[in-house]
């Protein structure tokens, strides 16, 4: 493997923002969300769900330590009439995922495993995994070993050849019969079933997105010989005190967990049944992946994105040291690793540790706005957040809508910068 380095403009920037907590002037301007920002943001937000396009919307960002900017306009449950506020829990879905990476990386610091180690070093069934190649006459599947064994670097971004698409080819139904991803397995079982289930390809060879951050998951259980819902609890939630960022809401919360809703090809909106959309995290599952499942409040999640750009350091308290922020904030996709599925339409970026990396400034007015070194990632439901250390910028973004919607965001983004030019 190439060794990949962190482009300069990248380096400068984290440089500047791990140097410690950023410090509170009351002479220093906000340089980004100035008034004019400010009105842009609110029209926004508020245009989303004028047109139908959201329930509800809401915004928390931070610049160089301060708040400078919070709204929420629309309904965070339309049936129950209650409108989207500062207090509204979100599923995050995806944005679980820098959250469980972070949880891995204080192992990494431990010395406790090396990013090019083989997986199968800590999960031997891992070393048991073989290439799908199609299928014989007699329908049965034709295997090949690996031309390399899956890394641990593979887990962190998304090269390891999993795949949960069932609609694959012939592939396909061998991912849905394995099943690996029910939440009635835990994550022991799933990682059994996941290891069993053939490769789509070669280990390094694309970026398709899947169950890797799941394997993340059970790999801190392994390493730590904790439940990883009790590691990253301890080790990364309760130091920042990200108390409402849970698997399980309880019953004295469910009236501020927003609803779900989805939109269909015409554009209209509906809401999910809560029994729906709410089910996973109203009991506890037997499954606590790492890829998804946590909910969060605009301002808990802040926290997280405070910490990292502050170098791993958050009100006080180190999560991580400042390089391994870097590391995670550094692209880890070779050029030779081509076929990207849709990781292209997030922008000029590269992927590192379960954060997409900007790599370059927008090419046409048409792609996301960004400032070269943010690394973020977002949720299933449209939810979005980033870390422009360039700038000292952090922010969350809130909506509750499915399928994704990657037009919110660039609206979103332009909003906060200001337009393409």
């Amino acid at each position: 493997m190439n060794k990949i380095t962190l482009p300069l403009l990248l380096l400068l920037a984290l440089t500047t923002a791990c140097s410690g907590p950023a410090k509170e002037s009351s002479e220093s301007e906000p340089q980004i969300i100035d008034s004019t920002a400010k009105a842009r943001l609110d029209s926004t937000l508020n245009a989303f769900v004028q047109a139908g396009k959201v329930a509800g919307a809401s915004s928390l960002i931070y610049e160089d330590g301060k708040e400078v900017y919070f709204n929420a306009f629309g309904e965070a449950d339309q049936e129950a009439q209650r409108a989207m506020d500062r207090s509204t829990i979100a599923i995050i879905y995806s944005m679980t995922k820098p959250i469980t990476g972070t949880a891995l990386m204080t192992l990494y610091e431990q010395g406790a495993f090396e990013l090019d180690d083989p997986l199968s070093k800590y999960l031997p069934e891992y070393g048991e995994s073989m290439v799908f190649v199609g299928l014989d006459n007699d329908g049965k599947p034709i295997l090949e070993k690996p031309k390399r064994p899956i890394t641990v670097r593979d887990i962190t971004r998304h090269t390891a050849g999993f795949s949960t698409n069932r609609s694959l080819p012939d592939l396909g139904p061998i991912i849905a019969a394995a099943d690996a991803g029910n939440r009635n397995n835990t994550l022991a079982e799933m990682s059994q079933k996941l290891a069993a289930t053939p490769l789509w390809f070669h280990p390094g060879e694309k970026w398709e997105y899947g169950p890797s951050v799941d394997v993340q998951a059970y790999l801190v259980e392994k390493i730590s010989g904790m439940p990883y819902h009790e590691y990253v609890r301890a080790n990364v939630l309760d130091p920042l005190g990200m108390t409402e960022t849970r698997y399980v809401v309880p019953e004295e919360d469910l009236d501020r967990l927003s609803g779900v809703y989805n939109k269909n090809s015409e554009g209209e909106l509906s809401q999910i049944p809560n029994e729906q959309a709410h089910s996973f995290n109203v009991k506890k599952w037997p499954l606590t992946p790492g890829g998804y499942g946590l909910t969060s409040t605009l301002d808990d999640y802040m926290k997280f994105a405070q910490m990292l750009v502050n170098g791993g350091t958050y009100n006080g308290t180190t999560i991580l040291k400042p390089e391994t922020v870097k590391l995670m904030a550094t692209n880890h996709l070779d050029e030779s690793v081509e076929e990207r599925s849709w990781l292209p339409s997030k922008g000029q970026v590269g992927f590192g540790i379960d954060f997409a990396v900007r790599l370059k400034e927008p090419a046409t007015p048409e792609e996301n706005n960004g400032a070269v070194g943010e690394f973020f990632w977002d949720g299933a439901a449209t939810t979005l957040f980033w870390v422009d250390p360039l700038n000292k910028l952090t922010a969350v973004f809130f909506v509750q809508v499915m399928p994704f919607d990657g037009t919110l965001h660039k609206d979103f983004r332009d909003a906060v910068y200001g337009p393409i030019k």
